[in-house]
């Protein structure tokens, strides 16, 4: 990664750590709740962006996580974050297991379609039976602690928390990319057919990227039911599996930058359209604005907005094409 990667991504966790000291309660809870989206979206990046696996289910192993936690969580004792994080987190990655076992059997559209009915699969047990309290949903009582050093109850510790899990996420995921491991995602991704007549078993690579990315929307998943002390089936809906999608292209495809960027566009875009003291009664119809406005930036940014630099150094300099860089730097 070079310096201006480098510098960008520093950059933007500078400015996420000192933004509590500058805001209210309300900004401090918005951009938790954006973090918490970066995640998923950095975890589904791995497969979409980086494997060429378009799955329609991370809602899924995104609301076992939330559910988990708080099922497992006692109504009176605070529980341990050391037990309840790793068993939230190994939740989804289990159910991604079993789901990426299963439908990695397939492929493009049949893939999707199987990733899909699973996702709903999930959704409807928590829906229609007693397990998760139905379409009422269930509460979290009482929020995990680590001893005397990290209570979550309280919204700026949660804050850093979060922000931790996000940088250690982003991470994690550019090593796995820069890694023998990611090299071979990147060539499923380019030609699987010429990995596999080279000597490659593509079958656990993908399977090994589905379960990481369903343990990320795991963790995801507990922070988010940590915030809102509340979890409820339409967090498996496949709108929410939508809208990640669209935080990944809207960012920029195949990076992680891009990832990162998508979800915190996407999500104050949304905010902004919601706003009554800008856009009045036309508020009310702010998914027609959000569609519009996610509609001409991939009409204009076929890069999304990760590749609005390059494009405007090109538009400076009269250049046609941008300049190379290997997957894994691109990915980064």
């Amino acid at each position: 990664m070079d310096r201006s990667k480098l510098g960008f991504i520093a950059a933007v966790f500078l400015a996420l750590a000192a933004f509590p000291l500058v805001a209210g309660n309300y900004g401090i809870d918005l951009v938790t709740k954006i973090m918490i989206y970066a995640i998923l979206a950095l975890g589904l990046e791995l497969l979409v962006g980086s494997t060429g696996l378009v799955c329609f289910g991370q809602a899924a192993f995104f609301g076992i996580g939330a559910y988990a936690t708080v099922l497992l969580s006692p109504k009176a004792d605070a529980p341990s974050l050391l037990w309840l994080l790793p068993a939230s987190i190994s939740a989804a990655a289990v159910y991604a297991l079993f789901v990426g076992a299963l439908s990695l059997r397939t492929k493009g559209v049949y893939f999707i379609m199987v990733t899909l009915a699973f996702a709903q699969m999930a959704y409807y047990v928590v829906h229609d039976t007693p397990l998760g309290g139905g379409t009422d949903g269930i509460y979290l009582y009482v929020k995990p602690v680590l001893g005397s050093l990290i209570d979550l109850d309280k919204s700026l510790v949660l804050y850093g928390f979060t922000l931790a899990c996000l940088i250690g996420t982003f991470g994690l995921l550019g090593l796995i990319l820069r890694s023998r491991f990611g090299r071979a995602l990147a060539g499923i991704k380019t030609n699987e057919q010429r990995m596999r007549a080279t000597g490659f078993s593509t079958y656990p690579y993908k399977l090994a990227a589905f379960v990481i990315s369903g343990g990320l929307a795991g963790l995801a998943g507990f922070l988010f039911a940590v915030k809102d002390g509340f979890v409820n089936p339409e967090m498996m809906s496949w709108h929410l599996s939508g809208a990640l999608l669209v935080m990944i292209i809207l960012g920029g495809l195949g990076s992680l930058r891009g990832a990162l960027i998508g979800a915190f566009a996407f999500t104050l875009l949304q905010e902004l359209f919601k706003s009554e003291a800008i856009f009045g009664a036309f508020a009310k119809h702010w998914h027609l604005g959000l569609g519009l406005t996610i509609i001409l930036s991939v009409a204009l940014l076929p890069n999304g907005l990760i590749g609005l630099p390059a494009l405007f150094r090109r538009r400076l300099t009269g250049q046609g094409k941008p300049g190379s860089e290997t997957e894994a730097e691109a990915a980064t």
